[in-house]
């Protein structure tokens, strides 16, 4: 029998949005509203306090509560008797979900999704938590009793409510105002990358304990440790994370991608939604890391990430023509987290007959399963490859399987394009197309930037989200940010002014409508964003890179690419408006410290000749085998003039042949013409830092 549709509540507005996240709930008979003036109006009108629900749409638990208790209709009853119910995908506002997961943090609570808060009418945070099960269970109170508790003491305890507020809003215009300092020296970094250290799990990778998340930002500073010193712990600990993530569970070794985290300790059980920005970091992480291992493992990851991308993640009008890349694959199908991914002995046998023992000896295939009586793919039992044919072997045993899950009803798909999540992909794929020599991954960068110039600025702005031909959302500091730095890479890669002209005009709307002119810094969000009780500023990576720490490095990009230098005046004072939360916790600052890092240490390789050239493109080759963190590659015509103040200003081609100059803290080296002896220029650890 179908199961009958869902009775249409007039009173739920989720109908009205586009984002897929809202949607699912649009059928609920909870009376959700869309975030905004009319609803903060409403709980105003009425003197109720607002549940504000936050989640995304591959979110596991978030389904989970959904059906617990949005859908159930005793549970929206006394939701909608009580409160204004507003519900926000927190990756279509992620500044809202920045300010209530900090909100809840200030409460001593750790944060996640569904994130569960409530509100005065006028959208300050008092109280909050993130699942609450429908009956008491989990040690967690049932949502029924939550839900009156906070009413009860909203309105017959009005004094304890507004000394939480009070309180909440104090401490969160504090961390709004971070603590400034001064330069990052060589020396310091050093004893944080020590620190960090002794957080990694030496023998299975990855931070801490469970749950386990992929930390790019982190390892990416580690590696960068390895690459000053020369230490081999430091490459040791970044190795043996990608090593086991590479292998583990957290990654589907049948279509490719990483999953968000994974729930325990040896990267075996995941969650397993698959995100746009998770994958775009991994494909950086690995493919840097490459530059130097020339691990096959890695490159192999790398392309069949990338491959993923391509068959999975396009969206937009026209996937071939005019597309972008989509943010998200459910961890659910058919109601149940993980059933596309999972196996069990006898469905291999069926598919591959002969070859299943095989597959199964290295796959960690067996009976009983290893979660839940089913078996999630990995290879961490047996890590390293095997020769050529039996890699060949297992490479058509996976094809097989995944022919046959291609039959299987596949997860959500959040289609919706996100300014910040595209950009770290097109610098990835940027990045991998160059070391790789792979130039239609650059084209697939260059065309979901073509789509979002063409899509998702209006009146000279840029918006944050993009579905079915509609905006959502100004843009934030992290979507300004992220493709800035994407603009960048496109622009080290083609040579195309248009590119650099793209980041010039990005970091102006950061600097017009975002900069802190009292304490430096830039704000999460615009001067002209009215719908928040607080402007986050900070420098703290989250789920993705923070737009300040991503910042430092575009503004030193800007400033060593065009002399100017006002762009190094800002990044040295976005520098020293964070510098001084060191003090206080380094574990969220990776992004920033790579990036000032790259400020302080910028090697700058400038090949004078036309970009095409056989022997210009012979020169970038040699420059992309090199693992250069803080690399920055300029080709420029023989005809063009680079600026009096550019190091290599006047500086031409020798005897007629495309010719590179190594140049750091304003000062170049002898030309070189041959690939030989850039190569081993490229190998001392004089350049190498």
């Amino acid at each position: 029998m179908t199961a009958p549709a869902p009775r249409p509540n007039p009173e739920n507005k989720l109908g009205e949005s586009t984002s897929p996240y809202l949607l699912q709930h649009r059928h609920n008979p909870v009376n959700w509203r869309i975030w905004g003036e009319d609803a903060l109006a409403e709980a105003q009108r009425d003197n109720k306090p607002i549940l504000l629900s936050v989640g995304y749409a591959a979110c596991h638990w978030c389904h989970v509560m959904a059906h617990e208790s949005f859908e159930d209709h005793d549970i929206a009853a006394l939701m909608n008797r009580l409160f204004v119910n507003i519900k926000i995908d927190r990756e279509e506002r992620p500044d809202l979900d920045t300010i209530y997961q900090q909100a809840l943090a200030l409460l001593g609570q750790h944060g996640g999704w569904p994130l569960t808060m409530f509100l005065m009418p006028d959208g300050r945070p008092f109280w909050g938590g993130t699942y609450f099960p429908k009956e008491a269970r989990y040690g967690r109170p049932g949502f029924a009793d939550v839900l009156n508790f906070v009413s009860e003491i909203y309105h017959k305890e009005p004094q304890k409510v507004t000394t939480n507020v009070t309180a909440i809003a104090e401490a969160m215009q504090k961390l709004s105002t971070p603590k400034s300092g001064g330069e990052i020296p060589d020396a310091l970094l050093d004893q944080i990358a020590e620190r960090l250290l002794q957080e990694v799990d030496l023998e299975k990778g990855g931070i801490g304990s469970a749950p386990k998340f992929p930390q790019p930002a982190i390892f990416t500073l580690l590696w960068r440790a390895y690459k000053r010193s020369g230490r081999p712990e430091f490459r040791h600990a970044v190795d043996v994370t990608l090593t086991r993530m590479a292998q583990g569970g957290i990654y589907d070794h049948l279509g490719g991608g990483l999953a968000r985290y994974s729930t325990d300790a040896d990267w075996l059980v995941p969650h397993f939604e698959k995100m746009l920005y998770d994958n775009a970091e991994f494909i950086a992480l690995l493919t840097l890391v490459w530059q130097e291992t020339r691990n096959p493992l890695y490159e192999a990851r790398v392309r069949e990430t990338i491959d993923w991308v391509v068959a999975e993640m396009l969206t937009g009008p026209d996937r071939k023509t005019n597309h972008a890349f989509a943010a998200s694959l459910d961890a659910d199908s058919e109601g149940e987290e993980g059933r596309f991914y999972v196996w069990n002995a006898r469905q291999i046998e069926g598919v591959l007959g002969e070859e299943a023992a095989f597959f199964a000896a290295h796959y960690d295939v067996t009976p009983g399963g290893n979660w839940e009586g089913l078996t999630i793919l990995n290879r961490s039992q047996k890590p390293e490859l095997l020769d050529a044919a039996g890699e060949a072997r297992l490479l058509k045993a996976r094809q097989a399987l995944l022919s046959a899950r291609a039959e299987r009803v596949r997860p959500g798909w959040d289609d919706k394009v996100l300014a910040e999540w595209n950009g770290l992909m097109i610098a990835a794929l940027v990045e991998a197309g160059m070391a790789f020599e792979e130039p239609h991954w650059i084209d697939l960068a260059r065309d979901a930037f073509a789509f979002i110039r063409r899509h998702m600025f209006k009146d000279g702005r840029l918006y944050h989200a993009w579905r079915q031909d509609k905006l959502a959302h100004p843009a934030t500091l992290d979507d300004h940010a992220d493709l800035a730095r994407a603009a960048l890479a496109l622009y080290e890669a083609t040579a195309k002014v248009q590119y650099l002209d793209a980041a010039r005009e990005l970091t102006a709307l950061l600097d017009r409508h975002f900069w802190d002119p009292a304490h430096g810094g830039y704000f999460m969000t615009a001067d002209d964003t009215r719908d928040m009780v607080v402007r986050p500023k900070s420098a703290g990576d989250n789920a993705v890179p923070n737009g300040n720490g991503v910042m430092v490095g575009v503004l030193a990009r800007l400033h060593l690419l065009t002399g100017e230098a006002h762009f190094e005046e800002r990044a040295r004072a976005l520098v020293a408006a964070f510098s001084g939360e060191l003090e206080r916790n380094f574990f969220p600052l990776a992004t920033f410290l790579n990036n000032a890092a790259f400020l302080a240490h910028a090697l700058e390789v400038v090949i004078i000749g036309a970009h095409d050239a056989p022997d210009t493109q012979a020169l970038v080759t040699v420059v992309m085998r090199h693992s250069l963190p803080d690399r920055l590659l300029q080709v420029v015509p023989p005809e063009a003039a680079l600026p009096e103040a550019h190091p290599a200003f006047g500086k031409t081609r020798q005897n007629g042949q495309a010719t590179a100059y190594l140049c750091r803290n304003r000062s170049c080296g002898l030309p070189i013409t041959e690939p030989q002896a850039l190569d081993a220029a490229l190998s001392t650890r004089l350049t190498a830092v």
